[in-house]
């Protein structure tokens, strides 16, 4: 099964990018983990906020096959442990998928296209963090659940 995690926009911070890219690289190791950015919109500030979330939601529908689960990253979604997490990770992967499609949103949140041909939402917490935080938080957690599943010791309860 392959892990596609769509993002709006590059990560400012390098810090976060750094974290991001060393759990990016842990996880080649369990899966085949991509991480595709999809550029912000040159002249936001003319659209208002609806008009941005539909344009950054029809570049979102062109990189997702009919095919792909698609799972948003959103604070509406399931709550998870890690350890629950790591056992839907399992049960997607028994599923036969061939790709689960994570996406992060822009700073404001998904088109009502894009909650329309979602399969899921997940929350990673009832806090609400920028859609660059979520990044490593999220990669991580990745990283994480398959480490629950090989019995890895990298988590500890």
């Amino acid at each position: 099964m392959r892990i596609l995690l769509l993002l709006i926009g590059k990560t400012k911070d390098h810090q976060l990018q750094s974290l991001t890219d060393s759990f990016s690289k842990r996880l080649k190791h369990y899966t085949s983990f991509k991480i595709e950015v999809i550029p912000e919109l040159k002249i936001r500030k003319n659209l208002s906020v609806e008009e941005q979330k539909i344009r950054e939601g029809k570049e979102i529908l062109k990189r997702i096959q009919a095919s792909d689960e698609v799972i948003l990253l959103d604070e509406k979604g399931k709550d998870f442990t890690s350890k629950q997490f790591a056992n839907w990770l399992q049960k997607q992967m028994n599923s036969g998928k061939k790709q689960l499609v994570f996406i992060v949103g822009g700073p404001f949140g998904f088109s009502s296209e894009i909650y329309q041909r979602s399969n899921q939402k997940i929350a990673l917490s009832k806090m609400t963090f920028s859609h660059e935080m979520i990044r490593p938080f999220f990669v991580e957690q990745l990283y994480r659940g398959f480490t629950i599943l090989r019995n890895e010791p990298y988590h500890h309860e």
